[in-house]
């Protein structure tokens, strides 16, 4: 297959299309400048422009560009440019892929479990509405943005991604150095859900996307069953054999991190219902699983 592939840098990206091409499809990267290889188109999220010429004969489009969600502090700025980037550029790609004559038989757009808010002990899954918050707002907007695909008769699926397990980089990217020194700990009461997905099985479920017709809208991309953040510190401190004895309280992440803070001492307990009713196997189902393959 021939598939166009925003966001190629980052975490996910990357490894998305390294496993593509590991198995002999052409993937071509939207990338923010003019295009200096074949296999780049240029794209400007904001001046809403695709070149929609090297989008001719692909069969998919997965769109996972935008600013990190956790990489800075939010301030009223930072959260306009996530906004931004989020919203005008899924309203930018659907929109290229509603004007090509032979458009792609789905779009894949990243979007997040922020969508259900804050859940406490209470499992959801995709029939759930949104949450109440910055984060629920945005993956709302974020999700309509898509309408013109939609409108076009392309197939289009939103994978609501959870925390994903790597090294690499995201909120785990962070994690790791701190626990292997010693210095991990539970983050304010610890009692908070974490729906996490191996980088493995986010990139196995997304693909998965990309080939399974019965899939469309919403699709939870979270490992089967959620743990509490007690107990990934447990698990971090079994698989990494580090002692997990330094707690954060949670006024320490507020001053720390400010209005994200909400999001990391928040709970959210995230089930992949669709996902597992297409016929999805995980490879790293559990906490330590996903742990020990990062």
């Amino acid at each position: 297959m021939r598939i166009a592939v925003t966001g190629s840098t980052g975490l996910i990206g990357t490894a998305l299309v390294r496993s593509l091409r590991a198995d002999g499809h052409e993937v071509v990267r939207l990338v923010r400048r003019p295009a200096r290889a074949d296999d780049e188109a240029e794209w400007d999220p904001l001046r809403q422009y695709v070149d929609t010429g090297r989008l001719h004969g692909c069969e998919a489009v997965v769109h996972l560009a935008g600013a990190g969600i956790g990489g800075r502090r939010w301030t009223e700025a930072y959260k306009k440019e996530i906004r931004d980037s989020r919203i005008l550029g899924t309203a930018a790609i659907a929109e290229a892929v509603a004007s090509l004559a032979e458009p792609p038989r789905v779009l894949v757009c990243g979007s997040a479990i922020g969508f259900y808010g804050d859940t406490g002990g209470r499992a959801v899954d995709e029939s759930a509405p949104p949450g109440d918050g910055f984060l629920p707002s945005l993956c709302l907007a974020w999700e309509e943005a898509a309408v013109a695909a939609e409108e076009a008769g392309v197939r289009t699926v939103y994978a609501r991604t959870g925390l994903v397990v790597s090294r690499a980089g995201g909120a785990w990217g962070r994690l790791f150095p701190i626990f292997r020194a010693g210095l991990g700990g539970r983050l304010g009461s610890g009692q908070q859900y974490w729906s996490f997905i191996s980088l493995h099985d986010e990139v196995a479920a997304l693909r998965h996307l990309i080939d399974t017709e019965s899939l469309e809208g919403p699709v939870n991309l979270t490992a089967p069953e959620p743990v509490t953040n007690r107990e990934v510190t447990a698990a971090m401190g079994r698989v990494l054999r580090r002692p997990t004895l330094f707690p954060v309280p949670a006024v320490a992440l507020r001053v720390a991190l400010g209005d994200l803070s909400e999001d990391v001492l928040g709970s959210q307990r995230v089930r992949p219902a669709h996902l597992l009713e297409s016929g999805f196997t995980f490879a790293f189902p559990t906490i330590d699983e996903a742990i020990r393959a990062a």
